[in-house]
């Protein structure tokens, strides 16, 4: 088979063999099909495709920030209003960046506990998170229970 006749899940099984050697060993919440080979599969291209659009958006952000702080000066002959504006624009590009940064943390730990076979358990009580909602939030590492405790605190 060339690599362009090659299956699109190639990449994604021999990276995360567990997906076909045993999806059924990922935590489902009681009354959920276990997990099938192919949800699997989709929650890692989903995970994966997110990742590449963050790091594009990394690299923009990043960009930006850099051309912001190269261009800014020392404000000589600004007024305060412009000072102002400067640095609230680059307090935003910096925040653009972290959340961008955050999120690419996230989509990494969740493929990395797809790799090991721990993705669905929480990561606090070790209970399963379900798969509903995983599949609306696939970074998700606790139990709906366990989150509005940290959210409470």
């Amino acid at each position: 088979m060339t690599t362009s006749q090659q299956d699109p899940n190639s990449e994604i099984t021999e990276r995360f063999s567990l997906i076909v050697d045993d999806p059924a060993s990922f935590a489902v919440r009681d009354g959920e099909s276990p997990w099938t080979a192919d949800e699997l599969t989709e929650v890692c291209r989903e995970l994966l495709a997110a990742s590449e659009r963050l790091a594009k958006d990394i690299e923009q952000a990043d960009r930006a920030l850099s051309d912001m702080l190269r261009n800014s000066g020392d404000g000589a002959g600004d007024d305060q209003a412009d000072s102002g504006a400067s640095a609230l624009e680059r307090e935003h590009e910096l925040s653009i960046l972290n959340n961008s940064r955050d999120l690419q943390a996230q989509n990494s730990h969740a493929l990395e506990r797809i790799r090991v076979g721990t993705y669905g358990n929480c990561e606090q009580c070790g209970e399963a998170i379900g798969k509903a909602r995983l599949r609306a939030f696939p970074r998700a590492t606790l139990c709906v229970t366990c989150k509005q405790r940290q959210e409470r605190r």
